[in-house]
């Protein structure tokens, strides 16, 4: 079934070292859980992103437009018995996002960049994100473009909403064919040490959650792994 969340979100990043992210991490941790669908801790994402062959979702991103939306499939530790197709719509500081799951065979086919078979007869009920992106493919040639990697490790807190997250290890790829071999090719993005933290949540941040977060040295920043990946992938594939 398709999920939507309807109403946008406030989403706010940082780049931190290890040393301020850990600091985060022991200040939040005794009032925030960890994430409940992991509740092991850290956990690996791939996301295939598309694009068109005007580039226009890497364009968009660079210039700063708002509104603008991103599609992807994202798995978790390429675990194949959860896979999502999303569309991620952002407007300045605030995120929503459409999912719904994909079949393996869909997941495939989509990887390929092959959208014929998809149609309300064979989508159902509930699956007009896949409608809509086997349009966007059949009209504007959208294709998987690149595979954005990095291993997450997540809190979260009922008053507000509120999502922290901690990105670490982040890393492109253009084998997007490969997303499920363990031995992906891929290049690094970030440098060492450096991870990226996200803040997301409704209508306020509550003060506990700020006050600890605050270490004095975080700064906030205008920052894509899309578009980072996008361009790493690029500079790599023309050396």
């Amino acid at each position: 079934m398709e999920s939507t969340k309807e109403k946008y979100r406030h989403e706010l990043k940082y780049i931190v070292d290890e040393r301020e992210a850990e600091l985060a991490v022991a200040r939040i941790r005794q009032f925030m859980k960890t994430d409940e669908y992991h509740p092991e801790g850290k956990y690996r994402i791939r996301s295939v992103y598309f694009d068109d062959i005007w580039n226009s979702a890497l364009m968009q991103n660079m210039n700063g437009v708002s509104p603008r939306s991103k599609y992807r499939i994202r798995v978790y530790n390429e675990e194949k018995g959860n896979i999502r197709l999303e569309q991620k719509i952002k407007n300045h500081d605030m995120t929503k996002k459409r999912s719904c799951l994909l079949s393996l065979d869909e997941c495939n086919g989509l990887l390929q960049g092959c959208a014929e078979g998809i149609g309300p007869e064979e989508g159902g009920e509930g699956r007009g994100l896949l409608l809509d992106l086997g349009r966007k493919m059949h009209w504007d040639y959208l294709r998987p473009k690149v595979i954005v990697e990095y291993e997450r490790t997540a809190f979260t807190y009922k008053q507000g909403n509120v999502r922290v997250t901690f990105d670490r290890n982040l890393a492109t790829s253009n084998y997007v064919c490969k997303l499920w071999d363990n031995k992906l090719p891929k290049n690094p993005v970030m440098g060492n040490g450096k991870c990226v933290m996200e803040v997301k949540f409704d209508e306020f941040l509550p003060g506990c959650v700020k006050q600890a977060l605050d270490t004095g040295k975080m700064e906030r920043v205008r920052f894509s792994k899309y578009t980072l990946c996008r361009m790493k992938g690029t500079m790599e594939k023309w050396a």
